[in-house]
């Protein structure tokens, strides 16, 4: 271990409600996303059936982690009301809690009642994409529950945020804001905190390669860091290609993050990424 990473260590494990995550190596996250209107189409899952079998080729293929949603964050998405969120996401996540009861499950949503209800029914992992600042309860709810928390950067909301992608150093300011909700997270006692930088949210094309090319910036904070670039608009308008055919662009900016610190990659093409780690982890010493 060099100087500059006894500086920045960061924490090795996620407790999951008993259940322990090392981050020794990179981790895999698979999306599973119970929405109509989600960003990539090859995603969305129309009924428990169909994600408990997209859940069980996930796991097949290497998933470490499961990432369950139901409420669509891309840019201008419909907004749902709580209640429809919890009756899409708890009875995938029971019958895939049943099926797979080691599996490592999260829940991806910024509401504080969808994520109780979603842990009550076998999630282990709250991945909140607002950080804490669309529901005044989350914290307080993470608190309680004692679960990994996935702070992710936005400003604003799914309807809003393009219009908040204002930034004089992005870099810098996406680590303060991240910094003050950490400050507050650590006051109320969470223990397992994971950083994701929110590409694509409130961030232009430019913004997130530059996320990208500095993100071991965010290792002074000295937290495990999450992303989140699947086929996502930096890598499909940069390639001037259709978004079904953004695999390999991934692939490249994923192997790029993995570079530069990623612990964690949330993606939907999980083969193809566990072998990008794994191909990865052979050139580390």
């Amino acid at each position: 271990m060099d100087s500059k990473d006894k500086l920045f260590h960061k924490k090795s494990t996620l407790n999951c409600r008993g259940n322990i995550l090392s981050l020794s190596t990179p981790q895999v996250m698979g999306i599973l996303n119970l929405t109509p209107d989600s960003f990539y189409a090859g995603s969305r899952l129309s009924s428990t059936q169909e994600a408990v079998k997209r859940a069980e080729a996930m796991l097949a293929e290497g998933a470490n982690i499961l990432d369950i949603g139901g409420y669509s964050s891309r840019p201008g998405a419909t907004d749902i009301s709580e209640q429809e969120e919890i009756d899409r996401v708890v009875p995938a996540i029971e019958a895939i809690h049943a099926a797979f009861p080691e599996a490592i499950l999260s829940i991806d949503t910024f509401r504080a009642k969808v994520a109780e209800a979603a842990v009550n029914a076998g999630a282990s992992i709250i991945n909140d994409i607002s950080g804490g600042n669309l529901d005044e309860a989350m914290f307080e709810t993470v608190a309680k529950l004692q679960v990994p928390y996935i702070l992710m950067h936005m400003r604003g909301t799914p309807q809003t945020m393009t219009t908040l992608a204002k930034y004089e150093d992005v870099v810098l300011e996406v680590i303060d804001e991240l910094q003050a909700q950490v400050a507050k997270l650590n006051q109320l006692g969470v223990k397992d905190i994971i950083l994701d930088p929110g590409f694509g949210f409130a961030k232009t094309i430019e913004h997130n390669f530059e996320l990208l090319r500095r993100l071991d910036e965010l290792r002074i904070l000295g937290l495990p860091i999450l992303t989140g670039m699947s086929r996502k608009s930096m890598v499909y308008k940069a390639l001037g290609i259709d978004q079904a055919d953004a695999l390999t662009g991934t692939i490249a900016v994923n192997t790029i993050a993995l570079m530069h610190g990623a612990d964690i990659l949330r993606v939907h093409d999980v083969k193809e990424t566990k072998q990008t780690v794994q191909l990865y982890t052979k050139t580390l010493l």
